[in-house]
């Protein structure tokens, strides 16, 4: 693998087995692959074009990050994904952004998680040992809330002041007991209060 400043990768397995008293149809198994490297632009001051260190961190780092996550959960597995990055406190969040917002990281974990929707994300600026949210959502309907989902993780040492903490997550199932409805439902009944509304605002 090219030297992109790697320094630790950290995986996080979490399998829901009860949530709220009540025990899950099946376990709900998330799991989150995080990247620990040197930030490509630390040192350099404002760095006005920041392409030519993306399109050579990017595709290597998305490539790695995707080969170990699908081998802990199968394409076929997956339903719903996300991604987060977060950037040591001298560097800029639009670095943190840099690395994940762009296809060349993106796509490859999409295709290979089967996916159609965007990758749900947080780009942030933390302290090492920080807790990190990354969000996910289904991977093919954007409107399905029961996987409207969030995984907590944190690495004790990362990121230092220079570097960059990059991770993709992916769950194999919804929340433990989804019962609030698709965003979709919210659309058909709100349209139909309007129309209710209208009929009585003309009678």
């Amino acid at each position: 693998m090219m030297d992109i400043g790697l320094r630790k990768i950290s995986t996080f397995i979490e399998e829901t087995i009860v949530e709220g008293g009540k025990p899950a149809e099946r376990p709900i198994t998330s799991v989150v692959v995080a990247a620990v490297l040197r930030n490509p632009w630390a040192g350099q001051g404002f760095v006005e074009n920041l392409q030519p260190e993306i399109l050579r961190v990017a595709p290597v780092l998305g490539a790695e990050m995707t080969r170990r996550l699908v081998a802990l959960m199968s394409a076929e597995r997956i339903e719903a994904y996300g991604k987060a990055a977060s950037v040591g406190v001298n560097g800029e969040i639009e670095h943190a952004s840099a690395l994940i917002h762009t296809l060349r990281f993106g796509n490859m974990f999409r295709e290979a998680a089967q996916g159609t929707t965007f990758l749900s994300f947080t780009n942030t600026r933390n302290a090492p040992g920080a807790l990190l949210a990354l969000p996910m959502i289904h991977k093919t309907e954007t409107g399905k809330r029961a996987h409207f989902l969030t995984a907590n993780f944190q690495v004790p040492d990362a990121p230092g002041p220079d570097e960059l903490l990059v991770a993709i997550g992916a769950s194999d199932g919804s929340r433990a007991h989804p019962r609030i409805g698709d965003r979709f439902l919210d659309m058909e009944e709100m349209e139909a209060e309007k129309a209710c509304a209208l009929t009585f605002a003309r009678t």
